[in-house]
C-alpha cells in the first residue's frame, strides 16, 4: 500500500484559490477535482490519500468530510481552524457533527509568512491544539524557518498531541542554504510526537532545473532528525504540478529513498501517514 498523505482539492466555481495569483502560478488556475487526482497517480501504486485544506474559510472543511464520505480513494481530511480564535472549537463542534466527520483526521492552520513569526507559540493557539489532542485530532505545521521557533514552543506544550510537520518546513533550496533550518529541525524532531511529509520540495526549488541532488542534503537533514519510520510520502498535488508531474514526484522520492530498509519503506509510504492521522484502512 502507498498513501499519499497531502493533496489538495478545489473547484473555483465554488470557491476562489485567492493565493493563485500571477503568471507563474497560471498553470494551477483551474478545477483540479477528485477524477483528475484519480488520473494524476494511475500507475503510481498509490492508493489511499489524505486531503488538505487550502484555504480560510469554514466551509471548506465541511465540503472536503462530504467527498470523503463518498470516495473511497480519500482515507482522511485535514480541515481548518484558527486556532488563534477562542471561537475555534465551536467550528471543530460543528465539523465533528457533519456528515464524514469520522473522515476528519488533523487539523492545520497557516502559520508560514504571518505577520507574527511566533504566531503558534500564542496561548491561545496553543489551546486549542491541546483540545485536538484530546480530541485524538493531529495538528499539521505549516511552517517556513521563521516559524520553526514558534512551532517548537507550541510542541513543547503540547506533548500529548500528535503534530505532522508539512513539507520539510519549506527550506530555501533555490538558495542552497541550510541554516538555520538544520538546526531548527533536530531540535523539533527530538520531540517523538512530531512526524514529517516529504512533500513540497520540488517547489522550493527551481521549478524547471530541478535535479535530483538538489534535494539529497535537505533529505539527509530529515531522515537524520526524524528517522525513516517517522517520515511519510506526500504530493502536495496539484501545487507540484509547477514543478513537477505526479511521476516525477514518484521518481524523486523514490530515488532519495532508495537505501531505506523494507521496513522503512513500509513506514515511509503508508504505516507512518496510517499512524499518524489514525486513518481506518
Amino acid at each position: 500500500m502507498k498513501i499519499d498523505s497531502h493533496h489538495h482539492l478545489w473547484d473555483l466555481g465554488v470557491r476562489d484559490q485567492s493565493w493563485i495569483t500571477g503568471e507563474a502560478m497560471a498553470p494551477i488556475r483551474r478545477n483540479f477535482l477528485v477524477e483528475d487526482l484519480k488520473q494524476a497517480i494511475a500507475g503510481t501504486g498509490i492508493t489511499k490519500t489524505v486531503v488538505v485544506q487550502t484555504v480560510a474559510d469554514y466551509a471548506e472543511t465541511p465540503e472536503l468530510l462530504e467527498l470523503a464520505d463518498r470516495e473511497d480513494l480519500i482515507a482522511g481530511v485535514v480541515g481548518w481552524l484558527d486556532i488563534d480564535s477562542p471561537d475555534a472549537i465551536k467550528h471543530l463542534d460543528t465539523y465533528q457533527s457533519s456528515k464524514g466527520a469520522s473522515y476528519l483526521k488533523g487539523i492545520r492552520d497557516i502559520a508560514q509568512d504571518h505577520p507574527d513569526s511566533n504566531y503558534l507559540a500564542r496561548p491561545q493557539a496553543i489551546a486549542t491544539v491541546q483540545e485536538l489532542g484530546r480530541r485524538g485530532l493531529a495538528y499539521d505545521l505549516l511552517t517556513k524557518t521563521p516559524e520553526l521557533k514558534g512551532a517548537i514552543e507550541m510542541v513543547k506544550q503540547c506533548p500529548d498531541v500528535q503534530f505532522v510537520l508539512d513539507h520539510i518546513s519549506k527550506p530555501y533550496i533555490t538558495k542552497k542554504e541550510m541554516q538555520p533550518w538544520a538546526s531548527l529541525i533536530k531540535e523539533l524532531a527530538s520531540f517523538e510526537n512530531v512526524v514529517c511529509k516529504v512533500s513540497g520540495m520540488v517547489t522550493e526549488a527551481n521549478w524547471n532545473t530541478w535535479k535530483v541532488d538538489d534535494f539529497i542534503p535537505y533529505f539527509e537533514i530529515i531522515v537524520d532528525s526524524f528517522t525513516p519510520q517517522r517520515l511519510m510520502f506526500g504530493s502536495d498535488w496539484p501545487v507540484a504540478n509547477l514543478a513537477a508531474s505526479y511521476g516525477e514526484l514518484i521518481n524523486l522520492v523514490e530515488s532519495l529513498s532508495k537505501n531505506f530498509s523494507a521496513d522503512e519503506k513500509s513506514s515511509f509510504w503508508a504505516e507512518t501517514a496510517t499512524n499518524a492521522y489514525k486513518l481506518a484502512l
